[in-house]
């Protein structure tokens, strides 16, 4: 008895001490645990949980965004789409993968693809300023000045609000190519 108390006390002096000890099973926890990773920083600590959240259930959409993100994040943008595509795939209703997607598209120099990301999550969720946004951006590098600003009036109309460097760096495009 004496031994197994202080064990316990042993235990937990540890966790008042700082030292946690996480343990998960589901698929949600290991998610929350790759928010958690990633919220400090630590990419591979977030990749390995949400690894494990695809290992347990391989239709969890979800895990794939955020496995995406990671990705893109460390400049990976090869298995970031393909880590979309697949939570596309097991949920082609995610809005939010096809504006990751369509980011990463963006990066590697794919416009055609990335507007169509940016579209195809505005059909979906009409009140997606984030990827409003991102599609003006893209409408600007191809000097598709009319298609940016009907992005930039519909994100104002919805209540959004777009950075003013970018309204700036679209006004004075339009005005020089004019």
């Amino acid at each position: 008895m004496k031994r197994t108390l202080g064990l316990i006390s042993m235990v937990m002096g540890m966790s008042f001490l700082g030292v946690a000890f996480v343990y998960a099973e589901t698929a949600a926890e290991y998610i929350q645990l790759g928010n958690d990773s990633l919220n400090q920083g630590d990419f591979q600590e977030a990749i390995f949980d949400y690894t494990k959240a695809i290992d347990i259930n391989p239709n969890f959409a979800k895990a794939y965004d955020n496995r995406g993100v990671v990705y893109a994040e460390q400049g990976f943008l090869t298995p970031a789409i393909a880590d979309f595509t697949m939570a596309i795939a097991n949920d082609s209703k995610d809005a939010e993968a096809y504006n990751n997607r369509g980011h990463a598209y963006a990066e590697q120099g794919n416009f055609d693809q990335a507007i169509s990301d940016y579209t195809k999550a505005i059909r979906i969720n009409a009140l997606y300023v984030k990827a409003y946004d991102n599609r003006a951006v893209v409408f600007l590098g191809l000097k598709e000045y009319d298609k940016a600003w009907a992005d930039v009036h519909k994100v104002k109309k919805i209540g959004g609000v777009i950075d003013i460097d970018f309204i700036r760096a679209l006004e004075k495009a339009s005005a020089r190519d004019q």
